[in-house]
């Protein structure tokens, strides 16, 4: 089930979200902790208002909700509440014998046993899960991953409890989110997702349901994704899964944010993952599991595109086609002989090979001079430091391979000294925000732009025909709603 998470502060606000969501949701959950206090009073009356099944809930604030009254007065406004017809009622695993028990009890109302933890996982959390469902009451786990390692913890919980069939296993923040989506591979009876991310890692309701299409997860759906650190900003998939769902094929995409390439491809050896998508910083890393690799992989040294291939990975790089498409006539047509290549991590090397390929001069600069040396001597071009872009005015094509200016990371231009002028072509790798500060210099000047989210879209169709076989649906519009800044 996909649960929304009620943030309203009064009962009006809060079913006017359930209107608004009623197509995504089969549930919703009630925060009354979060409510004005003359709205509280009227917390009982509420499952009558709705349709759907309601989970009660007041949340203390050391459990990540907004309750800062006495523990007596929330158990006081708890027991009014189930005066209502609530389907559930979440209590806090520490609460003992209370009226509230009883009560939920004799008014068959399903009790959820709740456990917390904003740092980290427990040493004992299979032990925590088991003794929280001892009573016949449903466990709730809310964890906070850290790592891959813990993430692999959390997906084995479905194997290790199986006997515990109504159970919820919530990851919050970054490293969550995939068990937020793939829920059911977790044996979660429900997710909980919310328009305004409540909890850390929460998405909204529409995306859940619509993008990632997780109430269809089933034993036989593929699972794809894509590794980064950060990962979240992606928008790769709002390619892929709407892709899948055009060919009617049972899959689906989804978000890693990876800290360990070697403890990720475990993961995706016990999911099992049948492909996944590789960004910033792992493009290289994962060279050392491929089983093959292909000629512009091994020309590259650069991989962003891994599929599964009988008993080995495959790697691949989508990159280099995806980048200099949109280039090729500007090349043949001689209006860009020269560039200048910002950056020398994995996506400046498919950007510097396929320029190299098709006999533009390249000067490569970066932070970090030793990177952009080693990146020069193997493509025969020329580097320097990067506080000298302002060097290499001349140049036909400028293009940012860094992270500086993505959203996520805090938006800053990297060569701030480079004048742009009319003659010049840009080309930004970052798509969000679609104009990051240097573009934006760019655009002011009259500059030629070449979007990062043409790439995008330009490589995500190619990963699709290695993941699928198939080519993207062709009338298929991708729509990846991105900010201009």
């Amino acid at each position: 089930m996909i649960c929304l998470v009620l943030t309203g502060t009064t009962i009006e606000e809060n079913l006017d979200l359930i209107h608004r969501n009623s197509e995504y949701i089969e549930l919703v959950e009630l925060r009354m902790d979060l409510l004005n206090d003359g709205e509280k009073k009227k917390a009982a009356s509420f499952p009558d208002l709705t349709d759907v099944p309601v989970i009660l809930t007041c949340r203390r604030k050391s459990d990540g909700g907004a309750f800062e009254d006495s523990e007596k007065r929330r158990m006081a406004l708890l027991e009014r509440a189930l005066d209502g017809n609530f389907a559930y009622v979440d209590i806090e695993e520490d609460i003992k014998r209370s009226v509230i028990l009883q009560k939920a009890q004799q008014k068959n109302i399903k009790i959820i046993r709740s456990f917390h933890d904003f740092n980290g996982i427990p040493t004992d959390l299979y032990h925590q899960i088991s003794r929280l469902s001892s009573k016949g009451q449903i466990p709730k786990i809310a964890v906070t991953p850290n790592s891959v390692l813990d993430v692999i913890q959390l997906f084995r919980i479905e194997k290790e409890l199986s006997h515990i069939t109504g159970k919820i296993i919530v990851g919050m923040g970054p490293y969550g989110v995939p068990t937020r989506i793939l829920y059911k591979r977790l044996g979660s009876m429900l997710t909980f997702t919310s328009e305004n991310e409540i909890a850390p890692g929460q998405i909204s309701a529409k995306t859940m349901h619509d993008v990632y299409r997780a109430h269809l997860v089933n034993d036989r759906t593929h699972i794809y994704g894509i590794i980064g650190n950060p990962v979240l900003h992606t928008r790769s998939p709002y390619i892929q899964n709407p892709g899948f769902a055009e060919i009617k094929f049972n899959a689906i995409y989804v978000p890693f944010q990876v800290d360990s390439v070697r403890s990720f491809f475990v993961l995706a050896e016990m999911l099992p993952l049948y492909g996944f998508s590789v960004t910033v910083p792992h493009k290289q890393a994962v060279l050392p599991y491929l089983g093959k690799i292909t000629r512009e992989v091994k020309q590259i040294g650069s991989c962003n595109t891994v599929v599964r291939a009988k008993n080995l990975w495959m790697g691949t790089n989508t990159d280099y086609y995806g980048f200099i498409t949109a280039l090729i006539p500007r090349i043949q047509d001689k209006s860009i002989r020269s560039a200048l290549v910002v950056g020398a991590g994995g996506a400046a090397r498919s950007v510097v090979w396929a320029l190299r390929n098709y006999g533009c001069k390249v000067v490569i600069i970066n932070r970090d001079v030793k990177k952009a040396k080693n990146l020069a001597d193997e493509t025969m071009s020329a580097y320097d430091k990067l506080e000298n872009a302002s060097l290499y005015q001349s140049v036909d094509l400028v293009v940012q391979t860094t992270p500086a200016g993505m959203r996520s990371c805090g938006s800053f231009d990297p060569i701030p000294s480079f004048t742009f002028s009319e003659r010049h072509h840009v080309y930004e790798l970052i798509y969000d925000p679609k104009y990051t500060p240097m573009l934006e210099r760019a655009r002011t000047s009259g500059s030629r732009l070449y979007f990062g989210i043409d790439m995008l879209i330009s490589q995500g169709r190619l990963q699709f025909e290695n993941f699928t076989g198939y080519h993207y649906p062709k009338r298929l519009q991708i729509d990846l709603a991105l900010e201009e800044n």
